[in-house]
């Protein structure tokens, strides 16, 4: 087989120089759509299922919500380890999966078997995002010239987060820091007492209050005008207009039992940077698999687009951590890794076989090596990182060619010390014979490797 593969390489030239272009236009090809990332990603393939069990104590969210999870989720096809963790008010459990299975076929598996757990009235369970431990490749903070932080977390939960989600290839958007905005309705006991009204009326009150209704339509000529009752709170006065009962003809409003102002959520945490004690900060999650790169170009294109024209004057999205600098770092420092390498060894092969066309065409095959593992990597689905390129070790590639060429070459100078006459042909034959002689070892002990 090697025989025939040198004979024809030596007999057809212009294929191997078409073959060879080629292959080289293809790695050129797969390098440009490879992912590229700084590190890789080794996490196994996991899916968090994260419930929601608000203002319950941690037993009794591990006994109604954790408990049956486990057991709902136990026998997942592809599942080798569950693991959970409860809390006040929240529970999540973590199925790892055998590297065999891919992500979206074990989140399928996890949420077929969510249908059939029943949860307590008030609990939510869902799956976390599509991401992994290295999944962050972005943060910013929300600024703003005389913005409170309740007023900043707004314009993150309501703009800046909804427009980053649209980016193909970010799985979220977590949130830190900030005051999440709500309407409180403070509730008066001695005024409710006086006017009769409990406090279950005053929640149905607000609940019918806060609805729009739909109607039909009345026409006019060729025209038709739809009819709907509009009655969604837009204003803290739009609740304290609410009719909660009447007495004696006479309507009794929310405001006249309770207070209604604009309050916020009972913070957990708080987010600070330098200085500044309380800000508003987001961290965006790539999903798994995705080009970091192009990920990053469309996060920071949509960040400029959203500084530009999605917030008011005085308020920006100020970027903390950008993994683009990180990634270009790695490249740099790997590719001048290589470079140098492929310089070095390809010194020492002209030291020591003391030919410089020799040591030429055993250095081709190290750049033709490299576009053969971009291809390779192309192919099994592995991003370009600082292991997969950093672990190229040239002098092994160029082993099996030093043992060829010098072989090649020590038969051509043999015959010339010998004085016979190399035409085309004679140099064929010797070309041929050299690289067999040698050709079937270097190949068995290349593979026993």
């Amino acid at each position: 087989m090697i025989k025939r593969i040198v004979s024809f390489s030596l007999y057809q030239p212009l294929f191997i120089a078409l073959g060879v272009a080629l292959f080289i236009g293809g790695g050129i090809w797969a390098f440009k759509n490879l992912p590229v990332e700084a590190f890789p990603d080794v996490t196994d393939t996991q899916v968090t299922v994260i419930s929601l069990f608000p203002g319950r104590a941690a037993e009794e969210v591990e006994k109604q919500i954790t408990i049956p999870l486990e057991v709902g989720l136990s026998g997942v096809p592809g599942a080798v380890r569950m693991f959970s963790h409860t809390q006040f008010g929240l529970s999540f459990v973590m199925l790892t999966f055998d590297d065999r299975y891919s992500g979206y076929f074990a989140r399928q598996q996890v949420v077929e078997r969510l249908r059939e757990v029943d949860m307590p009235e008030g609990a939510q369970a869902q799956l976390a995002p599509f991401s992994t431990a290295i999944g962050e490749i972005y943060r910013y903070r929300m600024k703003g010239d005389k913005v409170s932080p309740r007023e900043l977390r707004t314009y993150q939960d309501w703009v800046v987060s909804r427009q980053l989600r649209l980016v193909p290839g970010v799985a979220d958007v977590v949130t830190l820091g900030g005051l999440v905005k709500q309407y409180e309705v403070r509730p008066d006991p001695a005024r409710m007492r006086d006017y009769k009204v409990t406090l279950s009326q005053l929640s149905q009150a607000i609940q019918r209050g806060n609805a729009n209704a739909g109607g039909s339509y009345v026409e006019q000529g060729r025209q038709q005008f739809l009819i709907r009752g509009i009655g969604l709170f837009t204003s803290p006065e739009d609740i304290g207009n609410v009719v909660v009962a009447e007495r004696g003809g006479t309507p009794i409003l929310v405001k006249d039992i309770a207070q209604v102002a604009i309050g916020a959520v009972p913070r957990q945490g708080v987010a600070g940077q330098d200085d500044d004690d309380d800000v508003v900060t987001g961290v965006v999650l790539m999903r798994r698999g995705e080009n970091p790169s192009e990920v990053l170009k469309a996060v920071r294109a949509t960040i400029d687009q959203v500084n530009d024209t999605g917030l008011p004057a005085g308020v920006k999205v100020v970027p903390i951590y950008d993994r683009t600098w990180l990634i270009g770092k790695t490249l740099t420092t790997v590719f001048t890794n290589l470079v140098e390498g492929a310089l070095l060894v390809s010194i020492v092969l002209w030291m020591f076989l003391g030919n410089l066309r020799a040591a030429a065409i055993v250095a081709v095959t190290i750049p033709l090596a490299l576009l053969a593992t971009f291809l390779g990597l192309t192919f099994i689905g592995i991003p370009a990182n600082l292991l997969s390129l950093g672990a190229m070790d040239f002098g092994i590639i160029v082993d099996g060619a030093v043992i060829v060429v010098e072989n090649i070459f020590g038969k051509l100078t043999a015959a010339v010390h010998d004085r016979e006459k190399l035409d085309d042909q004679r140099r064929r034959s010797l070309i041929l014979d050299a690289a067999v002689e040698v050709g079937r070892p270097t190949l068995f002990s290349m593979l026993r490797r």
